[in-house]
């Protein structure tokens, strides 16, 4: 009879939750998500992806900016952003706010020492990025944006598993060594069933500011042919300006400090043609 009991009890029990499900509801509210990727490391991706992030919230978009790239995570230095991740009162994870229209979480966010490394193996990295997901009171946004660590391993392919709607913007630069890896991430998209938005070409020539001449470093162009050839929406070319480099060690904003640079307009003429693709 008590042996019976107990099979009855385990058998009315409900089942648990499953927690990558419970993640994905959390991101309703959210309109448009896109994962920035790169095939290759020095490409300027989390660059890219604050300044993106900065331009559309320039538009008068809600922003959100999820740094997944635990073992660099640089988002908050980029941003200037300071302290720690705190509790909202629905008791879940406030993003650091960095204006009116954009937020951000990192795991950096997280540590006491932001000098200390993160030695984690792939099912820790799942959860924390779980955490980001699921557990971030984003509220409503128009983008959230995910800066991934380069190549095609744990991060983003957790994404690609917990968010079904995220799209990729892939991060370039011209020469030839880097487009045979933007091919490969083209190739782990199509794997894992994610649509790709579209390429984004950095470090797109310099123009010199004594002599007006634009030297194209990296050569120029093959983030757009790639593009081509693979039927993708090319999004646009971002030129050198070592005050990027400058901007991003010191926190600084650079597109409020360089509001009419030929960086500002390129991420400016980006952000449209994404609020145009996506409708908004």
């Amino acid at each position: 009879m008590e042996n019976s009991q107990k099979t009855t009890n385990i058998a009315g029990k409900m089942p648990e939750p499953d927690p990558d499900e419970l993640a994905r509801k959390a991101l309703t509210k959210i309109k448009n998500k896109f994962l920035i990727m790169s095939g290759k490391g020095g490409v300027g991706k989390t660059s890219v992806s604050a300044n993106l992030a900065m331009a559309l919230a320039g538009r008068g978009f809600k922003v959100g900016l999820m740094d997944v790239d635990v073992h660099g995570p640089d988002i908050p230095r980029m941003l200037g952003l300071k302290g720690m991740l705190g509790a909202s009162q629905n008791h879940k994870i406030s993003p650091i706010p960095y204006s009116e229209n954009l937020s951000a979480v990192s795991v950096e966010s997280l540590m006491q020492d932001r000098n200390k490394a993160i030695i984690w193996r792939g099912p820790l990295k799942h959860s924390a990025i779980r955490q980001f997901i699921g557990d971030v009171d984003w509220g409503e946004l128009d983008f959230l944006l995910i800066d991934s660590p380069p190549g095609t391993g744990d991060e983003p392919l957790t994404i690609a598993q917990l968010i079904n709607d995220a799209k990729a913007i892939i991060v370039t630069t011209p020469q030839e060594v880097a487009l045979a890896d933007v091919r490969k991430s083209i190739d782990f998209c199509k794997t894992v069933k994610m649509d790709v938005f579209g390429l984004v070409e950095n470090m797109s020539g310099y123009t010199c500011p004594k002599c007006g001449e634009t030297i194209d470093i990296f050569g120029t162009g093959g983030g757009e042919k790639t593009a081509s050839a693979s039927g993708l929406h090319f999004l646009g070319k971002i030129p050198i300006d070592p005050n990027v480099v400058k901007c991003g060690d010191t926190g600084t904003a650079y597109q409020e400090k360089y509001t009419d640079s030929a960086v500002t307009k390129a991420f400016t003429k980006i952000a449209d043609k994404m609020a145009k693709l996506c409708e908004l």
